[in-house]
C-alpha cells in the first residue's frame, strides 16, 4: 500500500510574526521558513506505518514555489521514498490544493491520505475535508493514533467531549492532530540521500486545475497588546472581578 502525504511550506513556527507595513499579509522576505509541523507529524506516521510493514512506498507531496523543494527534501530525509512538487508561485486556497491533490492522487493510486489537520500560516482547516469530498472517500480527522487492520482503519479523534475512535474503510482521507507522535529528527547520512531521492516536478496545469484566487484578503493586523492583569486579596475578590467582567 502506497501513503500519500501532502507537506506545506510555511514560516517556521519559533519565528515571530512580523506584518507588512501596508497590512496587505506577513512578511515573508529574509525569513525562515520549514515544514507545517502537522505536515511534519502526518509524515512521521506514514513512517512508522511502513516500518511496520503496512505500507510498501511514502510519496510527498507539496504544492508552492520552487523553494518548496527544500520542505520535501525534508521529508525525503525524515525516510519517505519520492517526491512531488507542484510548482506555482499563486498563493494556492484549500479548493484548489484539494483538488490538485486529487489530481495526483488519481495517478498515484495510494491507499491512504494523510495530511495535516491545518497549517500554521491560514489555519483553515479545509484541506483534507475537501479533498475527501472531491475523492468520494471516507475521512478522519483530528486524528490522535492510528491503527491500520485489513482493508481499514480505526482512527482516535480529538473532539471537543475527549476521545472518539471510528473506524474507515480504506482508502481514506486522514487528518493528523498534534498529539499523534512526536517527529523524527533527520540524520545528516539520511540528509546527503535525500539528495538523490527521486522528486518529481508538475504544475497546476498539468491537473487541469486553475489557482486563481477566490478570496480576497481585505486587511492583516497583530493582534491588540494584552491589558495587565489586576492582583486580588481573595478567592471571592476573584469570583466577583470574573462575574463583573461577563466571565462566569
Amino acid at each position: 500500500m502506497k501513503i500519500l502525504v501532502s507537506v506545506k511550506r510555511v514560516v517556521d513556527y519559533n519565528v515571530k510574526i512580523r506584518v507588512k507595513s501596508d497590512g496587505s499579509g506577513v512578511e515573508l522576505a529574509n525569513v525562515k521558513m520549514s515544514m507545517n509541523p502537522f505536515d511534519e507529524i502526518s509524515v512521521e506516521e506514514a513512517l512508522r506505518l511502513k516500518e511496520a510493514g503496512k505500507a510498501s512506498e511514502v510519496i510527498v507531496v507539496s504544492i508552492g514555489p520552487a523553494k518548496a523543494e527544500e520542505t520535501l527534501r525534508t521529508g525525503l530525509a525524515m525516510g519517505a521514498d519520492r517526491a512531488i512538487l507542484v510548482e506555482t508561485d499563486d498563493v494556492v486556497e484549500p479548493l484548489a490544493v484539494a483538488k490538485i491533490l486529487k489530481g495526483v492522487i488519481d495517478a498515484e493510486q495510494p491507499g491512504l491520505v494523510i495530511t495535516g489537520k491545518q497549517a500554521i500560516d491560514d489555519d483553515s482547516n479545509q484541506t483534507g475535508q475537501m479533498l475527501s469530498a472531491l475523492l468520494g472517500w471516507p475521512q478522519a480527522t483530528f486524528a490522535s493514533k492510528l491503527e491500520i487492520k485489513d482493508g481499514s482503519a480505526d482512527v482516535t479523534r480529538e473532539v471537543d467531549g475527549g476521545l472518539q475512535t471510528i473506524n474507515v474503510k480504506l482508502p481514506a482521507v486522514v487528518t493528523s492532530d498534534l498529539r499523534l507522535n512526536e517527529p523524527r529528527y533527520a540524520s545528516l547520512p539520511n540528509i546527503m540521500k535525500a539528495k538523490k531521492k527521486p522528486l518529481d516536478k508538475k504544475t497546476p496545469g498539468d491537473f487541469g486545475v486553475d489557482t486563481t484566487a477566490r478570496l480576497k484578503v481585505l486587511k492583516t493586523e497583530e493582534p491588540g497588546g494584552r491589558q495587565a492583569g489586576v492582583k486580588v486579596k481573595s478567592v471571592a475578590e476573584l469570583v466577583s472581578s470574573l462575574k463583573t467582567a461577563g466571565v462566569l
